[in-house]
């Protein structure tokens, strides 16, 4: 199985972990970030990954050769414009495309833990028929998604500008918080038509109102956490020793 780690960003919130490495290369309890992703996709069978990169390219280069791209085929997708999580998707479906028959595959932000079932969202995915699954939890955020009864994408509510984006009709829509996971379906890849720089959740949004299913995976009771923070970096390695989260 395939899947894309999402780890270009310039990690300015990490600062000043991120003054001389990528923040995919940041570490909590001496496992970097990008270490504990690919460990968490290579538990749920994923082998082969592409990871776009930006900040300090040349050092994410060094580290996957020295690890020997951790047992995995490891493909690099350099960025020399940061492209948002939509073009970098968009930019690396090459590699999703390249298969006579492409399946379904895991994108993951590389600044985010769980202890999320993805073989249970994967399946989720799969019943559905979705273009995309996005694993989503109850808890406060700065930019909701909204869902219908259906757990369908329906629309989204940004905390600061008190506006709510609908795309399509929902009587009683949940917000949700996105967790920085999907499943997409290669059919999506061909449907982007958005260019240059752009959120992943654009064309979302937009497929969702033109009568796409885009769906939500709620993941009860799973772990999570951004690592976006110093100080969330601290609070994960605390985590790790409850064993809130594993590395394998």
């Amino acid at each position: 199985m395939k899947a894309m780690i999402l780890a270009a960003g310039l990690g300015t919130r990490l600062r000043p972990l991120t003054n001389d490495r990528p923040k995919a290369l940041v570490e909590v309890a001496g496992h970097t970030l990008l270490e504990i992703t690919i460990a968490k996709l290579k538990q749920f069978g994923v082998n082969e990954v592409i990871i776009n990169v930006h900040h300090f390219a040349d050092k994410m280069t060094d580290y996957l050769k020295a690890n020997i791209n951790f047992g995995m085929r490891v493909e690099i997708s350099q960025e020399d414009v940061l492209l948002d999580t939509g073009g970098g998707l968009k930019k690396a479906a090459w590699f999703f495309l390249e298969d006579k028959y492409p399946a379904p595959f895991f994108v993951h932000n590389v600044d985010v833990v769980s202890s999320i079932d993805l073989d249970a969202m994967l399946e989720s995915h799969r019943q559905t028929d979705a273009l995309a699954t996005l694993a989503v939890q109850q808890r406060e955020t700065s930019r909701y998604l909204l869902f219908d009864e259906q757990m369908q994408l329906c629309g989204r509510r940004i905390v600061e500008q008190k506006e709510i984006e609908m795309v399509k009709a929902a009587q009683r829509p949940r917000e949700l918080a996105f967790t920085g996971i999907h499943v997409i379906s290669p059919r999506l890849l061909e449907m982007m038509s958005e260019e240059g720089v752009f959120s992943v959740i654009d064309p979302y949004l937009r497929l969702a109102g033109q009568g796409e299913t885009i769906a939500g995976y709620q993941a009860l009771g799973a772990y999570w956490r951004d690592l976006g923070k110093p100080e969330n970096i601290a609070a994960a390695a605390e985590d790790l020793k409850e064993k809130a989260f594993t590395i394998l």
